[in-house]
């Protein structure tokens, strides 16, 4: 019985150590697995497309919502169509007392994101990031450039949000680069740009970033892949770059709360989906008192939403449907 006994603890102890000894196995065969990936991810070149600077950076973080006004603010106050303003020579409106209104063509910049919806909050915020001049020249040249179509304008801003190098660019969107850029400008879109990552690469990355971010940067991949095989619609450009539903809004941002612009009037914006944006500005008299000149030029603004699912959306001074029979009520005679 005492034989008997002992063997059983000898067995006993024999598989206590064996299943440390596998713990540590484990643990370390983890280590190396981790390590491996992660020097093969530095082999497939992961770490370089990580570590590349967004297009466009701009994010609700970039909001300075000191000043901001509740969607009451200015209830009362009778509205003016902003683009019967006076034209200012460096492109946008020359503002004057009181509120005013337009509704504009307005751009996605974030692909792999929900299209605006009812309860929305959008606030002001600057174009920011590697390319913000690029964007900024493509809404300031194509008010001069009527006659491209706002689709193509809004392709060939997906496919430099998604680094798209130039040399990949073809069909519509190629020729509406040249139409709304310069030489210069068109060497610069190979900057900070990226190949199409093979489907590894892109798993391999997409597990290095965090969950918000996934989606966006599969849309950006699949968006540079469609471009680069010069075979693609504007509808399946759209279906990489708006994802279907809607994201929930924040309540503590509601739709058409008014953002005091650095400039010194209040803007806010009321989106109906992505591509329309209607505006409405105030301006106090006092901020155009004794001959001050303040520019509304939307081309560098852009309608932040408070809720990160959603899509930026890039303003511009072009009204859509405007009716010039009409005539402002108020005097208005900026110098």
């Amino acid at each position: 019985m005492k034989k008997i006994n002992n063997g059983i603890i000898i067995l006993f102890l024999l598989m206590a150590i064996s299943g440390q000894a596998y713990a540590q196995f484990g643990a370390l065969k983890d280590k190396l697995l981790k390590a491996g990936a992660a020097q093969g991810a530095k082999a497939l070149g992961v770490d370089k497309f990580l570590k590349q600077p967004a297009a466009i950076t701009t994010s609700f973080e970039d909001v300075n919502r000191d000043g901001s006004k509740m969607p009451d603010f200015m209830a009362s106050e009778k509205v003016q169509p902003l683009y019967l303003l006076p034209k200012a020579p460096t492109g946008g409106f020359v503002l004057c007392a009181g509120l005013y209104e337009m509704t504009n063509k307005s751009y996605c910049l974030k692909a792999g994101t929900y299209a605006p919806s009812k309860g929305d909050g959008y606030m002001y915020a600057p174009v920011l990031g590697s390319k913000e001049q690029i964007v900024i020249s493509i809404l300031k040249s194509a008010e001069k450039h009527p006659e491209v179509e706002q689709h193509d304008i809004q392709a060939l801003l997906w496919t430099i949000i998604a680094r798209t190098k130039f040399a990949d660019y073809s069909g519509t969107i190629k020729l509406t680069a040249i139409k709304l850029l310069t030489p210069t400008q068109l060497t610069q879109l190979e900057g900070g740009a990226l190949g199409v990552l093979p489907f590894d690469v892109m798993q391999k990355a997409k597990d290095q970033l965090p969950q918000g971010i996934q989606a966006v940067f599969e849309a950006e991949n699949n968006i540079r892949q469609l471009v680069s095989s010069g075979n693609y619609t504007y509808a399946e450009l759209e279906s990489y770059a708006i994802v279907a539903g809607m994201a929930a809004p924040r309540n503590d941002v509601p739709s058409g709360i008014w953002t005091l612009h650095p400039d010194g009037y209040y803007i806010r914006y009321i989106p109906s989906g992505y591509s329309v944006t209607k505006v409405q500005v105030y301006v106090p008299k006092e901020l155009v008192a004794n001959g001050n000149k303040i520019i509304y030029d939307a081309a560098g603004d852009i309608a932040c939403p408070a809720n990160t699912g959603a899509q930026r959306l890039a303003q511009t001074n072009e009204p859509l449907n405007p009716d010039y029979k009409l005539k402002l009520t108020t005097i208005c005679s900026p110098k």
